[in-house]
């Protein structure tokens, strides 16, 4: 017989290991989607290793509270995923906003550089002098750029790096143009930078109507997980009778199940409000050998 004092600890280890397990079974059964590699995008080691210390920071202060109230380790558990995987549920909303900074400087710097190519003798005259009209989202990318040209980096070479920092399709299209003009030096370069800014800013149209509807479903994801929330924590607060069935065993077993639906129609909900890039033009190891 175990002892009545012990009793309540074994259920919540037990209610502890079986959401654990639950939860592995799901990575074993479905893994996490690899993350494809940025080579032009480098964060600070610092800052994402603070944010991630505040992070859990506040987790393990929810989880803790969680567990504090309602005694159930299952809710605890859930709750740390949940402050860890917050930010996710925006479905890439910054990421969004940032790319559409980048392509609407990207257009203004191809009308620029078209404008300048009429008084320069080449592109490496003309590139240096675009630098100050870019726009500040641009204007490092582009000083880096003039210095590998200054190094005396190829331009090809050096343009190549420059598309890999922006990491952006359209900009592809633009240093492709860009690659072939320093190759072959004939001439159509004026008029095929005009058609390329004006298809970026037709780009740059679409993806605001797109994000203008996909803001709808974020914060309907954003309302759906508040409510969901909100509700449970009433019915724990006000009405522990009702959810006193959650805290044997069974109940903790019952309650990964619902957890665990939850969790999927919150990442559903994610995935559609998620922004899918496409892929890159001058992207792959085959394309950079095929250069020659």
């Amino acid at each position: 017989m175990i002892p009545a004092t012990l009793f309540d600890p074994l259920v919540m280890l037990a209610g502890a290991a079986v959401g654990g397990g639950l939860f592995l079974l799901g990575l074993a059964l479905y893994g996490l989607p690899p993350r494809p590699a940025r080579p032009g995008r480098r964060r600070d080691p610092r800052r994402t290793l603070d944010a991630l210390s505040t992070r859990a920071a506040v987790a393990t202060v929810a989880g803790g509270l969680v567990l504090v109230v309602t005694g159930w380790p299952v809710a605890a558990a859930g709750a740390v995923l949940l402050v860890l995987a917050w930010r996710g549920l925006a479905g890439g909303a910054a990421e969004e906003r940032l790319a559409m900074r980048k392509l609407e400087a990207l257009a203004a710097w191809t009308e620029s550089l078209r404008d300048t190519i009429a008084g320069a003798a080449g592109l490496e005259q003309a590139i240096p002098a675009s630098v100050r009209a870019a726009a500040p989202t641009l204007r490092p990318h582009l000083r880096a750029l003039v210095d590998r040209l200054h190094t005396r980096m190829p331009l090809p070479e050096a343009l190549r790096e420059f598309a890999d920092e922006l990491d952006d399709t359209s900009a592809d299209l633009v240093v492709a143009a860009l690659i072939l003009n320093s190759r072959l030096r004939g001439p159509g370069l004026r008029e095929v930078l005009s058609a390329l800014a004006a298809s970026a800013r037709e780009e740059l149209d679409v993806r605001r109507k797109v994000e203008a509807e996909r803001r709808a479903t974020r914060r309907s994801v954003q309302i759906v997980v508040g409510a969901a929330l909100l509700f449970a924590a009433l019915l724990v607060l006000f009405n522990p009778s009702y959810v006193s069935e959650y805290d044997g065993l069974l109940g903790q077993a019952v309650l990964v199940v619902v957890a665990a639906l939850f969790g999927a129609g919150f990442a559903w909900m994610r995935r559609l409000a998620r922004f899918d890039k496409p892929a890159r033009l001058l992207a792959g190891p085959a394309t950079r050998s095929g250069d020659g």
